[in-house]
C-alpha cells in the first residue's frame, strides 16, 4: 500500500534506536524526507547512514539535542518549523513506586519525556496551524492505560500525555493538523530492557534476573512487540490513508492493557 508520504518532511525525536529508529526507517522507506533528533551525535550519524542506504534518494538531518533543555527544544522546533510529520518520541521514565522516587528524579524524567513533548507540540503545532496542515504522533506507553504503582512516574506521565494528545487533536483539525497518540506496550527494545532490570532488582535484589520479571508479564503472543511493528502503526496514522483519525490514541499492546483484568 502506498501511504502517500513520499516527498514529505518528518522530524522524529529519539530516532537513534528502539523505536524512534524503526519510525524514522518506516518513513524512509515511504519516502519521506526526514530529520532526526536525539541527544547522541555517533549514534544518530549511524542512524543517519543507515537510513540513506536504506532510501538513497531521502535527505536526512541530524540534530544532536537534549530535549529535557528548553533552549535545545526551541532550537530543535526552529530548525524544523517546516516538517509535514512531528514525531515525538524522546524520553523514558524509570521504575520505581513512589517512595523510591525523589523530587529530583519526577522533575528529569518528566522535563523530556512530559513538557518535552508539549513544547514541541506547542512550536510545530502553531507553525502547521499556519500552513492550515500537517500531523503530529505523540509515542507514548499503554502504562498510561494499565497503571502500575511501581512504575508510578512513567504511568503518571503518560496519561498526562493521552489527555494531552486527546485534547489538543479533538480541536487541532478546525486548523487543518490532526494529532493523536501511539501507546506501545512492551516493546523488544533496551529501555525495557533497561526497565525490567529496575524492576527485578527491587524485586529480587538482582537486575541480572530481568528475565524472571518478563516471564510474569504474562505478554500477548507470549513475546514483546518489535520495535517495527509499532513503527508501522505510526507510519500509518501520519500518512493520508488515515486522514480521519485525530484526537484519539491507538495501542499497540496485543491486549495487555485489559488481559486478566
Amino acid at each position: 500500500m502506498d501511504l502517500g508520504l513520499k516527498g514529505k518532511r518528518a522530524l522524529v525525536t529519539g530516532a537513534s534506536k528502539g523505536i524512534g529508529l524503526a519510525v524514522a526507517r518506516a518513513l524512509a522507506a515511504e519516502g519521506c524526507h526526514l530529520d532526526i533528533a536525539g541527544r547522541g551525535t555517533a549514534t544518530l550519524e549511524q542512524a543517519r547512514d543507515a537510513l540513506r542506504q536504506l532510501a538513497p534518494d531521502i535527505d536526512v538531518h541530524v540534530h544532536a539535542v537534549d530535549l529535557s533543555q528548553v533552549a535545545d527544544q526551541q532550537r530543535l522546533a526552529q530548525a524544523c518549523a517546516g516538517v509535514d510529520i512531528l514525531v515525538n518520541n524522546a524520553g523514558s521514565n524509570p521504575a520505581g513506586a513512589l517512595g523510591d522516587t525523589s523530587d529530583e528524579i519526577w522533575r528529569a524524567s518528566w522535563d523530556l519525556k512530559v513538557f518535552g513533548y508539549i513544547n514541541l507540540c506547542r512550536s510545530l503545532c502553531l507553525a502547521m496551524k499556519d500552513r492550515r496542515d500537517g500531523v503530529i504522533v505523540n509515542v507514548i506507553g499503554y502504562a498510561g492505560e494499565r497503571l502500575f504503582s511501581r512504575y508510578i512516574i512513567g504511568s503518571t506521565g503518560n496519561a498526562a500525555l493521552m489527555a494531552f494528545s486527546r485534547s489538543l487533536g479533538s480541536q487541532s483539525p478546525d486548523f487543518g493538523v490532526r494529532v493523536l497518540g501511539v501507546n506501545p506496550g512492551y516493546t523488544a527494545t533496551d529501555r525495557a530492557e533497561s526497565v525490567l532490570r529496575k524492576i527485578a532488582e527491587s524485586k529480587f535484589g538482582s537486575a541480572e534476573r530481568w528475565r524472571d520479571v518478563e516471564r510474569e508479564l504474562d505478554l500477548p503472543f507470549g513475546r514483546m512487540a518489535q520495535p517495527g511493528e509499532v513503527a508501522d502503526v505510526v507510519a500509518f496514522l501520519v500518512s493520508p490513508r488515515a486522514s480521519y483519525v485525530s484526537g484519539t490514541i491507538v495501542t499497540v499492546d496485543g491486549g495487555a492493557a485489559h488481559r486478566n483484568q
